[in-house]
């Protein structure tokens, strides 16, 4: 398998797989959902909170922030070698203190360590009217993304089936239909011949071909050669996201291997 990133960015990720197969490239994408390792709140202590919120909608919306995840500074909890006391290698301990009148955001979790301070600081949790407070401590631990979503470091994930375009040049009379019909604009007419730009944002929707009534576009999609796009939240890069997930199914085949015998 050939991987090469088309387009990457630090929370976004373009990449083309080659000389693959869809199940692969799909176990991959379940990975990257369900099993890298990520840093979010599990658990809550609320000291004084007098907002119009209950104490379990505020402990919910600090799960949901994002965390930077170090995994090579940190353990499962329940593997450590503390025993799940909570020790500085598998916990992370946030605190908050803020009285209105004003609005209470991520970024008033202050951590233990700065090196641990919440991705995205504008996130609001509540807001506090005039004398109204909310004091609390919070516990972070890793999880992953199949036991909650508090602990899945990426979304919006997807991928396609390379496009293949073919026009047959004998039978396409220059009628432009299929430019106009295109959603993604990647058809153009250039020196007298319908042409392709941009293939890789081809959607395979197949409108070219449907509105073509001399059947002179043929449109489908490369099994051998996957885009795959994504983003993470902020708590890990996407390149970062992508090397644990091969980490974590080259694992997984070695353990399946092993138990099988082979």
């Amino acid at each position: 398998m050939k991987l090469k990133f088309l387009e990457l960015k630090d929370n976004y990720a373009k990449i083309l797989f080659e000389d693959t197969a869809p199940y692969f490239v799909n176990a991959i994408r379940r990975t990257l959902i369900a099993d890298i390792p990520k840093l979010a709140i599990e658990t809550v202590t609320i000291y004084d909170n007098t907002s119009a919120l209950f104490d379990e909608i505020i402990a919910h919306r600090l799960g949901m922030i994002p965390l930077p995840t170090r995994l090579d500074l940190l353990n499962f909890r329940k593997e450590c070698a503390c025993g799940g006391k909570g020790c500085p290698s598998c916990t992370v301990h946030y605190h908050l203190s803020k009285e209105g009148e004003c609005v209470v955001y991520s970024g008033d979790l202050v951590p233990e360590d700065p090196m641990w301070a919440v991705v995205d600081d504008k996130i609001p949790i509540v807001k506090l009217l005039k004398n109204q407070r909310l004091i609390l401590e919070a516990e972070a631990e890793l999880g992953t993304g199949k036991e909650h979503a508090k602990w899945q470091v990426v979304c919006g994930i997807g991928y396609k089936y390379y496009p293949i375009i073919e026009i047959d040049d004998e039978k396409c009379n220059l009628c432009k239909e299929c430019v106009k019909a295109c959603p993604r604009n990647i058809l153009e007419i250039k020196r007298n011949k319908l042409t392709v730009k941009n293939i890789e944002d081809c959607i395979l929707c197949k409108t070219c071909m449907e509105v073509c009534k001399r059947k002179a576009i043929e449109v489908k999609g490369d099994e051998t050669r996957i885009i795959m796009q994504y983003e993470t939240d902020g708590s890990m890069t996407a390149k970062d996201a992508l090397m644990e997930a091969l980490k974590i199914l080259h694992k997984k085949y070695d353990e399946l291997e092993k138990a099988l015998g082979l």
